[in-house]
């Protein structure tokens, strides 16, 4: 029996190495002689340097940078590969919702500064590739703050700098370049949203980050604005690209100010884990995260996975903290068996304080049961 357990993290509760250690450990209860791999998973979002570091090693670099809002200072860290001189920089670190307190969720106010001030750093350390990850954003300022760390001036009517945050967006009427050389860099997405309108970064994202109606109109147009202005003035076209949308428009100034390119954040960290290779003889891959939804299926680990297992002809087990699909659902989408950590009595607070106990008795159910099928 070989399986390969590759969760993603349990948001608030597990990191995704964790969670995988704990399935690990409860499956040799059961199957002493079993053949178990970890394999940490990750999208994109906030997490995947932790799986990424899972995967490749490397060393921490920790720097104190400018928070998601201007005023707080945060000390952040990033993924340093010094063999490679590649460098995974994670935008939750410096500019993640988690560090906004509640009472101050504002994306009008919020900026990417400090995220800009993770890669100067990489840059400066001499970086020949960067890996941007966009998920758990606080921001919706399109991009500016980090451009702005990284030498490029956004100018108002005046030709005075604008503040690099969300709510001054429509103030900026000359984009001017920076002088730094960027390396190659890609931005690791797990959504597919447009910058702008029904499905983009302000009506879809805002209000998790705190945008009321009239903020996300506000937001909406200053995104759209910037577009204009980046396709007039520099001839990129950012507005429809799929993925631009991520991190409040971060993706989208990443194209148009450090000449990124967008990239499936799943499969960048299924081929650094070399998933493909595990699986090719495994029996069963239990995959899984916070919650197993219809966002699941679209560019999220479950889904990156999945489409990897049924290549391989491996079985698929999904254990998440919820399971808000159908049976017929999870089934028509190649996975075997599905199981949900919470039980439908408990609060969501106190699963979230027990992860580690609920998610090892998950573990327990679900080959418990399947041992006893095949026996």
């Amino acid at each position: 029996m070989k399986i390969v357990v590759a969760l993603d993290k349990f948001k608030g509760s597990l990191t995704a190495p964790d969670a995988c250690e704990i399935v690990r450990r409860e499956l040799l209860r059961i199957y002493p002689g079993a053949h178990i791999v970890i394999k940490p998973m990750a999208d994109g979002g906030d997490g995947t340097a932790d799986a990424l570091h899972a995967a490749l090693g490397g060393e921490w670099i920790t720097k104190q940078v400018t928070g998601p809002l201007p005023n707080i200072p945060r000390t952040a860290r990033y993924l340093w590969l010094a063999k490679d001189r590649q460098a995974f920089i994670e935008m939750a670190q410096a500019s993640g919702l988690l560090l906004v307190p509640p009472a101050q969720h504002n994306p009008l106010l919020t900026t990417t500064y400090g995220t800009g001030e993770l890669l100067a750093d990489a840059i400066q350390r001499g970086a020949q590739r960067l890996w941007l990850t966009v998920g758990g954003s606080a921001t919706t300022d399109g991009g500016i703050g980090a451009a702005t760390a990284l030498g490029w001036q956004f100018l108002d009517a005046a030709g005075k700098p604008v503040q690099p945050i969300g709510g001054e967006l429509q103030k900026i009427t000359t984009l001017h370049a920076s002088r730094f050389t960027f390396p190659a860099i890609e931005v690791l997405c797990d959504v597919d949203n447009p910058l702008c309108g029904e499905h983009g970064a302000a009506r879809v994202f805002g209000p998790q980050k705190g945008a009321t109606p009239a903020m996300v109109e506000q937001l909406d147009a200053g995104l759209r604005h910037l577009a204009t202005l980046v396709k007039t003035q520099l001839g990129k076209d950012i507005l429809n690209v799929p993925g631009a949308g991520a991190a409040g428009g971060l993706a989208a100034g990443a194209i148009a100010f450090l000449n990124a390119r967008l990239v499936p954040g799943i499969e960048t960290v299924m081929r650094a884990s070399r998933l493909a290779e595990e699986l090719a003889d495994a029996d069963w891959v239990i995959t899984g995260e916070g919650r197993f939804d219809a966002q699941s299926l679209r560019g999220k680990v479950v889904s990156g996975v999945t489409s990897l297992a049924q290549r391989t002809g491996t079985k698929v087990a999904v254990i998440a903290g919820s399971v808000e699909l159908t049976e017929a659902e999870w089934k028509n989408a190649g996975v075997a068996t599905a199981l949900a950590i919470k039980p439908a009595t408990m609060s969501t607070a106190e699963a979230m304080r027990r992860a580690e106990e609920l998610l090892a008795t998950a573990a327990r159910e679900l080959f418990q049961t399947e041992s006893q099928a095949t026996q």
